[in-house]
């Protein structure tokens, strides 16, 4: 980036012109004279290194100035050189010698978690490192739920993570959470035992799983192939994911057999050694004094320390820590919602054209304007009918009483005609009671 940019300069693309303009700018006026008052307009026509290409640089310069934080965990039995293998991996002495207990002091009854942090820093560049140990794993008579501490804390951490990232001030966030797990086997040269099958495949989906021998030194070369195998039989038979280096396009070729050749070594058969011996040619290495020769720990021939610090510091440390945050913590986080009830809108996460977008919701919106319109015209029409039936009820009862009076009218009117005709004709109005008042009389006499 720096040399193309100076090569820009040199080749005379970003001289200053004679105008005093920079960056290969050709200035013209838009028009040659203007009103009083009125300064040119000036158009610039862009002919040198933009420079986005520096970008990498500046976020090389933010990683530098921030910091990088990177968690790991190890677990394992006691006596296979756990703390002195993250002591010989990062060469700092995290871990003091640790003192053999006699057999009259009593051991720790469940599995604790202990957490270690250093500032280390290497050619400028700041790293603030957490180590978890959990002393006690695998040491009792009953194994059963030796994982559950673990998976307790690594959960713990991922909660701890969700409840910053729902602050309202996020500024701060301090990712706390395990980046990767070194398991250690122990070096029995058979196949997994119960209690490494069931802790991998409790922790497999929360963590990215390194397996590694321990103490390989004890095994010849042959039986470390042979155990190799088995253990990637029993993991594959398991079903268990255990962290692989990945390799992405138009990668180049010393790129891509680095990364076959660290997944090539996968378990890692390594030896741990913080102490410097000399060797029977006079080379002081970090190892193993044996008396038949010395075991180099940096020595490729001799162990796979060099491919696990390759993998685990040098080539996929923001591999882990990427894989950790993009797919480990968001599949938990997403459990983690919907068991609370939180549902997402998979409508999220589509690309929508906007303008398909904007047509889609008028569409909507007609369909339910005329959703509702059909619901008012259907409400309308419910009110007209009973509003017609309601009138229809009420003339029937107005012609029902217009009849009965009518009918009661004519009969009044009868009964006149008929009393009009007896008054005309000079008979009685009552002749039924003259006739009756008759007989009365007539009996009395």
């Amino acid at each position: 980036m720096t040399d193309s940019y100076a090569s820009s300069r040199t080749n005379g693309d970003v001289s200053p012109s004679p105008n005093g303009m920079a960056n290969g700018s050709n200035p013209s006026l838009a028009t040659p004279s203007g009103p009083a008052g009125i300064s040119p307009v000036l158009r610039k026509k862009l002919m040198g290194f933009v420079g986005f290409a520096n970008l990498p640089n500046q976020v090389h310069r933010k990683s530098v100035r921030k910091g990088f934080q990177f968690t790991t965990m190890v677990v394992g039995e006691s006596g296979l050189g756990k703390s002195t293998l993250v002591n010989t991996l990062f060469d700092t002495q995290l871990y003091a010698p640790k003192e053999p207990l006699p057999p009259s002091a009593e051991r720790p009854k469940t599995v604790a978690i202990e957490s270690i942090s250093a500032d280390i820093e290497e050619n400028g560049v700041r790293l603030r490192l957490t180590v978890v140990d959990t002393p006690g794993f695998g040491d009792f008579v009953n194994n059963d739920d030796s994982w559950k501490p673990i998976v307790e804390n690594i959960e713990s951490r991922f909660d701890s993570y969700l409840e910053q990232e729902n602050r309202v001030n996020r500024s701060k966030i301090v990712d706390n959470r395990v980046h990767a797990c070194l398991y250690f086997i122990q070096p029995t040269g058979h196949s997994l035992k119960p209690i490494d099958i069931e802790f991998m495949r409790r922790l497999h989906n929360k963590v990215n799983l390194i397996p590694i021998i321990a103490k390989a030194d004890t095994l010849t070369e042959e039986e470390v192939a042979e155990f190799k195998a088995r253990v990637l039989a029993d993991i594959a038979y398991h079903n268990i994911h255990i962290f692989e280096a990945p390799t992405y396009e138009n990668e180049d070729e010393e790129a891509i057999s680095e990364a076959e050749e660290i997944a090539s070594k996968i378990p890692f058969a390594v030896v741990g050694s913080d102490r410097v011996v000399q060797t029977p040619d006079g080379r002081k290495v970090r190892g193993r004094a044996y008396p038949w020769g010395v075991v180099e720990v940096d020595n490729e021939d001799h162990c796979d320390f060099v491919k696990l610090r390759q993998m685990l510091i040098r080539t996929y440390m923001e591999e882990l820590r990427e894989y950790t945050n993009d797919v480990l913590y968001e599949n938990w986080r997403t459990e983690k919602l919907q068991s609370m009830g939180i549902a997402q809108d998979p409508s999220v996460f589509q690309e929508v054209n906007p303008a398909a977008k904007m047509q889609e919701e008028r569409i909507m919106h007609e369909a339910k304007l005329a959703k509702m319109e059909a619901e008012m015209k259907m409400v309308f029409q419910q009110k007209v009918q009973e509003k017609e039936a309601k009138l229809k009820q009420s003339e029937e009862e107005l012609y029902a009483r217009h009849k009965d009076m009518k009918d009661s009218l004519e009969k009044q009117r009868a009964d006149l005609e008929d009393k009009k005709r007896r008054i005309e004709t000079g008979r009685p109005l009552t002749p039924e009671k003259a006739s009756t008042s008759r007989k009365k009389g007539f009996l009395r006499q």
